[in-house]
């Protein structure tokens, strides 16, 4: 009976546990926001229930957050690596991985708002005509730009882990590419284009392609997840900004 007791505990005790650590990890951020609007403002919080409440929801969205990180992407993430190497078939896991960076990138939260700022900060400046059709065109066409560029980085990251090429040489190289680029890609493109490199690594891409590249060098025989494992999401914070830059000197 008090084994059975334990067992019931143990979930209940490991929320707090994760709630706890979320009250951890965020109580920085409160400390300077209050600081400033108390000490340095001297301004009383406005609000201060609904802001109390929400950061509570904060809190508790954080704690189901990563707990089903742990329970559902980086165990299938791994998983899905782990079986197509076992395939075998170097195309089918090549496509995976296009797929995987393009679906992830194109559900983005943080990629949908910023193309819906930048269509509109276009359609202010007068490189696009100000209408919501034109306006749901450019975003349209930069969100799918992005979520190419993003599948093409997965892709190259998984060749890099199969053939065991150093991941800065690949890095040093493209970051040339990106500073030649600003060169010659127009002003209005190339603040968007550097934006967009950052969008693209958040909270539903980065666990799956972290996992992705975990997986496929534990998978691999003579590849260290510690070494190899890593860089995927690198590829996919740099590729964008590329593409995007070249979106712009063609479109």
């Amino acid at each position: 009976m008090a084994l059975r007791h334990h067992r019931l505990l143990r979930p209940s005790y490991s929320f707090v546990v994760l709630i706890l650590g979320t009250v951890r990890d965020l109580g920085p951020i409160v400390v300077v926001i209050a600081f400033f609007q108390l000490v340095v403002l001297r301004q009383p919080i406005p609000d201060l229930e609904s802001v109390l409440i929400g950061l509570a929801f904060v809190m508790v969205g954080l704690a189901f957050f990563v707990k089903g990180l742990e329970m559902a992407l980086f165990p299938i993430g791994e998983s899905l690596a782990q079986d197509f190497a076992r395939l075998g078939n170097l195309w089918w896991l090549l496509a995976f991985a296009f797929a995987l960076g393009f679906g992830t990138t194109v559900a983005e939260p943080a990629l949908l708002a910023v193309a819906a700022e930048a269509a509109a900060a276009a359609a202010e400046a007068g490189v696009i005509a100000p209408t919501a059709e034109a306006k749901a065109d450019y975003a349209f066409g930069l969100r799918y730009v992005v979520a190419g560029a993003v599948g093409v980085a997965i892709m190259i990251g998984v060749f890099r882990i199969i053939k065991g090429w150093p991941v800065h040489f690949l890095i040093i190289g493209g970051y040339c590419l990106l500073v030649v680029l600003t060169f010659f890609a127009p002003e209005e493109i190339v603040g968007i284009a550097y934006d967009s490199g950052g969008v693209t690594t958040s909270t539903i891409t980065v666990p799956l392609v972290a996992a992705l590249g975990i997986g496929l060098s534990t998978a691999i025989r003579g590849r260290s997840p510690l070494t190899d494992g890593f860089g995927l999401i690198a590829f996919a914070s740099l590729t964008p900004m590329i593409f995007v830059l070249i979106y712009g000197m063609l479109v």
